[in-house]
């Protein structure tokens, strides 16, 4: 407690104060206390010492309207996709708390000088977390971090100081894409209508039973299905409560754990908080400006969306990869797309299910369609190869399945460049676009919607490509490659919750990046 009776002192003193602390906070590598870590701390110490070590969030022992504009964002950041708990507002609030209520403290420079620190790092990591996200870039994103450096964001804070503009300027940090401020507009909504409780998390598949046992018995706790851990002290004790879990939420009553199960223990409302994060997240790692006219896949919603100039011209289902065989995640653009296309397997399909398909029966190739190609593109007849002497590191042909109307990739295949062999086609299994679940694909995107795509994509060339030409080359079956249109850049994205009616709508992780995200970044976060 540093006690200053004289207003006039104060400035001094608050200056020597603040250099003190920053230096102490220095020496313990960001650590203002044991429960408050201030992490790239070194932005902060450089701005006090630009700014000779004076306070910026309060004058003459008031605080000035940008810490009450701070101090209202922080709160309510939550409704921003933030956690309150990474800008320390619970520390913040007691230390402005014993200012405010108590004339002795209000004298107490140590205390200003703190409350000043914590509300600088604060909004540096808030400027921070709403232009970057919380998760380390991606493998598709542009770097970011030569243009929005630590001085970038330094050199925001203090335009936001110098010109009251506190909200404002942690607005400008966020995309400007649509979807986002649905998600964030959305997200308010929710958080004003739900509670939210610390449950614990249960991990699936498990490698210790004891463990995940007494974790599993500890939720059931938490939920009020049993009144403690005594009362589930053999297996039926545990199925019975398990049951009562299941009934209460509409589930099959079977008392057996599965993962199912375990997904919906896992469905918290501050679970679900997180999995919005992460979606609000990636959009924040999008350019900042989307071209006018783009092609867009968002794989769990297993749906492409053509915009143009924010219009939806075209929706369509989309077949995506399965869990093992993944469609990735890309930019690119669709060049060209070829009418009644050959498709040549690739080889990793062609080793793990072919191959070992077709030493088994010969006939595997015929009843798929499929032909032999040797190295000069000549046609080898199946009888004429020792099958049995073929594996992965010996198989000097290439297996391709002739065009037509049972061909996998049906009657069009849309190409874009990108270094995993993928591309948008239409399908010879188009019974399942049906399915709800559609994770279903090699990694290739089928689009249920082929046809109105193509016309979409030679749409201002339609004199050369009118809809009935089009429309008669695939009636007769004949290949065409059509490349003279202006590509139109595409985005295959991985975002699981979207907003429809104005709510939220969680999709199926399908590939579980989200699980497993929140439990390497997100596994420590606290609800306030």
């Amino acid at each position: 407690m540093v006690i200053v009776e004289e207003p006039l002192q104060f400035p001094v003193v608050f200056q020597d104060q603040m250099q003190t602390l920053i230096q102490f906070v220095q020496e313990r590598a960001g650590k203002l206390n044991d429960s408050v870590h201030l992490h790239g701390f070194s932005t902060v110490a450089t701005f006090y010492e630009e700014n000779q070590y004076s306070p910026v969030w309060s004058a003459e022992e008031r605080w000035l309207p940008v810490a009450d504009s701070l101090q209202a964002f922080l709160i309510n950041c939550k409704k921003k996709g933030l956690f309150p708990a990474d800008y320390h507002v619970g520390s913040l609030l007691a230390v402005r708390s014993a200012i405010d209520k108590d004339s002795a403290s209000r004298k107490n420079a140590a205390l200003w000088t703190k409350a000043d620190l914590l509300y600088s790092a604060a909004m540096l990591q808030a400027l921070k977390d709403l232009r970057l996200g919380h998760l380390p870039p991606d493998s598709i994103s542009p770097r970011m971090d030569s243009v929005y450096s630590s001085a970038y964001f330094l050199r925001q804070m203090k335009r936001a100081l110098k010109d009251n503009r506190v909200k404002s300027v942690l607005q400008e940090m966020e995309p400007k894409h649509r979807p986002y401020w649905a998600l964030q507009e959305a997200l308010g909504r929710y958080i004003d209508s739900v509670q939210f409780q610390s449950y614990t998390y249960l991990n699936f598949p498990y490698r210790d039973t004891a463990v995940f046992e007494q974790k599993l018995k500890k939720r059931l706790v938490e939920g009020g299905y049993v009144s403690d851990n005594t009362s589930l002290v053999d297996s039926n004790q545990l199925k019975a409560a398990i049951i009562r879990y299941q009934q209460a939420k509409g589930l099959k009553p079977t008392g057996k754990i599965s993962e199912s199960l375990i997904r919906s223990f896992n469905q918290t409302n501050w679970e679900k908080f997180k999995r919005v994060v992460i979606s609000m997240d990636r959009y924040r790692q999008l350019p900042d400006s989307l071209p006018s006219t783009y092609v867009w896949v968002n794989l769990p919603a297993y749906t492409l969306t053509v915009f143009d100039a924010d219009t939806t011209l075209l929706q369509s289902k989309v077949i995506v990869g399965n869990p093992k065989t993944r469609t990735p995640v890309l930019n690119s653009a669709i060049t060209q797309f070829i009418t009644y296309p050959q498709w040549t397997v690739p080889y990793s399909i062609v080793f793990k299910e072919m191959l070992p398909a077709i030493q088994k029966n010969i006939g595997y190739l015929a009843k798929h369609n499929l032909m032999v190609v040797d190295q000069y593109d000549s046609v080898i007849h199946p009888s004429t190869i020792d099958w049995s002497k073929l594996s992965s590191k010996k198989f000097p042909y290439l297996l391709k399945q002739r065009q037509g109307d049972n061909n996998s990739l049906g009657v069009i295949k849309f190409n874009f460049k990108n270094k995993y062999s993928v591309y948008l086609h239409d399908t010879n299994a188009r019974s399942l676009f049906s399915r709800s679940s559609r994770a279903l694909s090699h990694g290739c995107v089928r689009v249920q919607s082929w046809e109105l795509l193509s016309h979409f994509l030679v749409r201002q060339d339609s004199l050369q490509y009118p809809t009935d030409t089009l429309r008669a080359w695939i009636s007769r079956a004949e290949k065409h490659t059509i490349s003279d249109f202006p590509s139109v850049p595409l985005y295959i994205r991985y975002i699981t919750v979207d907003v429809v009616g104005g709510k939220l709508r969680w999709m199926e992780d399908i590939y579980g990046d989200d699980r497993r995200i929140s439990e390497k970044y997100f596994a420590n976060k606290r609800i306030q």
